[in-house]
């Protein structure tokens, strides 16, 4: 019997399955049917032995933290449970796309849309710090756009697979790592109990990513890529592309900027910054 006819026989009392969406280096999402509400809604399932791993108990604490969190720019929890092994959790199906599938002239993004979805997903983070969340993996596939306006994706199972990591033996641990190389920041590489900083860190590199179509830390492996945000300062997004406004192009660095977990600067500045940079007459002379 196949995986997807596996679950389907597991969620027959509540989902009907339909179809395969995408797979992750996580999960599996599936198209499904929400029986008891009538609406369709998309089931994401953890790899087997991520899930085995994490345990049950784990899993549903974390999530429990997540589905709590109500916000106008991050993806609500519908459901999440365990059946016959499997984990999952229940979000809505949304149309749109990811800010990685967005069509981009020469890689750069309108400065006052990257702007403002920054501002939405800094809005999303501040929040989700306020409640003691913290996402671990802010990258562009995890920064959905509907009708126009960010909405951040994937809280909730971040922290289950690293404290998991953390407790299995070194022969045994699974082959997940939770960060994305080019948007992980130094805490998070190295292995150390992150705050809130270190998404503001990841929001950075999406930013400076969005403005200058360039990726801030970039390698040939992911070592390297690792390795860089240690030694090496990217040029700042004005030299870039001087269209951007001085006090964008601050926001940005600072975001970026190692030594972030020595400063003050938390996602509430960073909001204030750039909501500040949105509403100023800065933008009116920046094109895309």
């Amino acid at each position: 019997m196949s995986v997807m006819s596996e679950l389907t026989e597991a969620l027959a009392d509540r989902y009907r399955v339909e179809r395969e969406l995408g797979v992750g280096g996580m999960s599996t999402v599936y198209l499904a049917q929400d029986l008891k509400h009538g609406r369709e809604v998309a089931i994401k399932v953890l790899r087997p032995d991520l899930a085995e791993s994490i345990g049950r108990q784990r899993f549903i604490r974390e999530i429990q933290l997540a589905a709590r969190l109500t916000h106008p720019h991050i993806l609500p929890l519908y459901d999440s449970g365990e059946a016959e092994g499997f984990l999952y959790f229940v979000m809505p199906v949304m149309q749109g796309q990811t800010l990685r599938e967005r069509p981009v002239e020469e890689g750069q993004l309108p400065v006052d849309f990257a702007v403002r979805i920054a501002g939405e997903v800094a809005d999303a983070l501040d929040y989700a710090h306020r409640h003691d969340v913290v996402h671990r993996d802010i990258k562009p596939e995890n920064i959905l756009l509907h009708e126009g306006h960010a909405v951040v994706a994937d809280f909730g199972i971040g922290k289950a697979v690293m404290a998991s990591a953390a407790d299995a033996p070194a022969h045994t641990q699974f082959g997940v790592t939770i960060g994305t190389p080019a948007y992980m920041s130094p805490e998070q590489a190295a292995g150390e109990v992150l705050d809130g900083r270190s998404d503001l860190f990841s929001l950075g590199c999406v930013f400076y990513e969005m403005l200058t179509g360039e990726v801030a830390f970039a390698g040939p492996t992911v070592q390297s890529v690792i390795a860089r945000r240690f030694v090496h300062t990217p040029p700042i997004v004005s030299a870039l592309r001087p269209a951007v406004p001085a006090a964008v192009s601050r926001t940005v660095n600072h975001l970026i900027d190692r030594r972030l977990g020595d400063t003050s600067f938390w996602v509430g500045d960073a909001l204030r910054l750039t909501l500040h940079c949105t509403d100023s007459s800065l933008l009116r002379d920046a094109h895309a």
